[in-house]
């Protein structure tokens, strides 16, 4: 009671000095008490294992990718953004000087004194032959992945996988040649079959010609989004659990009650993806309706008559002829298909995240 600490002596001198483990951090020098010696570090002053664990360079790989990758998205929404910019500060003027209100008129003469054009028909149409596209190629393309991933053996989905794949390869252009000089005189007759059994329908009423019609147009699409949206499906119904198929047959499921079941729920986000995506492709398509329409302006739900235009198509057939406010009325239509498809592409996403968030909570 009231002496001093006991310090511990110098073996050579003597003489009192703190032990070298006062000078280690709070914690330190029991754990080194308590290792070998051989692990202690040769001075006595560091811990086994070579010390402290080196500090982060200030520049290394892992700060360089960091950067690169967030310089990459950042220049996507710049891209956006700057496309979004040139379209509206053209298009503009070319609004100023129309005549007409561009919401609602239905022609198309922006190269006159007077310019009068409207996006109303265009938008119409361009809405109208990519839906009824999705309408034809969506089933036809999940039963082709279904096939491909279920029931046909593995060498021949396989390869029947790639032949479906390399319609994707096919340019539109051919597509546009072949629609409208090979497809158009089958998809003719058809129109009128309709026409004369089915005429008190309105979509397919009308006195003719048939032929160049959104029909056709329609047709040429679904063929050209069908690679896509098969290809995607396929990939998502391999992905689902074997755990979950197995699980369905032996509770005595039939094959197609599996797939209703198991497959078909698993891979709900994947397929609205793939149409999402065929979606955006119909919209955006160009040269091959341009080639199989009959280029028109008015509104009408007439499927089979001569008739049918949408914005790219306009665009495609307007361009080389248009004088300065004709290029920006076209700019201002394409400014309202970029509008549609990013509208498009948020809804999807949207529904996709929905649907992610409903199945983390219920699992």
């Amino acid at each position: 009671m009231g002496e001093t600490p006991h310090r511990s002596a110098d073996a050579g001198t003597g003489g009192t000095r703190v032990t070298q483990s006062h000078e280690w951090p709070a914690g330190a020098s029991a754990r080194v008490a308590e290792a070998p010696v051989s692990t202690r570090s040769p001075g006595g002053t560091g811990m086994g294992g070579g010390g402290a664990l080196p500090r982060s360079r200030k520049f290394g790989a892992e700060r360089a990718f960091r950067g690169l990758t967030l310089a990459a998205g950042t220049a996507v929404l710049v891209i956006i953004a700057a496309i979004a910019i040139f379209l509206v500060a053209k298009a503009v003027p070319a609004l100023r000087a129309n005549t007409e209100n561009f919401w609602s008129y239905e022609g198309w003469s922006p190269n006159e004194t007077q310019p009068k054009f409207g996006i109303g028909a265009l938008a119409f149409g361009t809405v109208l032959s990519s839906a009824l596209a999705l309408l034809i190629a969506v089933p036809v393309a999940l039963g082709i992945a279904l096939y491909l991933s279920h029931y046909a053996p593995r060498r021949l989905g396989t390869a029947l996988g790639f032949l479906v794949d390399l319609l994707a390869a096919v340019p539109s252009v051919v597509f546009g040649l072949w629609g409208r000089d090979v497809f158009s005189s089958p998809v003719g007759d058809f129109s009128v079959w309709l026409n004369k059994h089915f005429s008190w329908i309105p979509l397919f009423g009308g006195d003719g010609p048939f032929g160049a019609s959104v029909m056709l147009g329609a047709l040429v699409l679904a063929i050209m989004v069908l690679p896509i949206i098969t290809s995607l499906s396929r990939e998502v119904f391999l992905q689902t659990p074997t755990a979950n198929e197995e699980a369905a047959l032996a509770l005595g499921a039939t094959r197609w009650e599996m797939l209703r079941t198991a497959v078909l729920p698993y891979g709900r986000p994947g397929i609205i993806a793939a149409m999402m995506l065929g979606l955006g492709r119909a919209l955006g398509e160009t040269i091959a309706l341009a080639l199989t329409l009959g280029i028109t302006f008015g509104i009408s739900f007439n499927l089979i008559q001569n008739g049918g235009n949408t914005i790219a198509a306009n665009i495609a057939n307007a361009f080389g002829e248009a004088n300065e406010t004709g290029r920006g009325a076209l700019i201002a239509s394409g400014l309202v298909l970029f509008a549609i498809t990013l509208i498009v592409n948020i809804t999807a996403r949207a529904i996709i995240y929905r649907r992610r968030e409903f199945t983390e909570s219920a699992a």
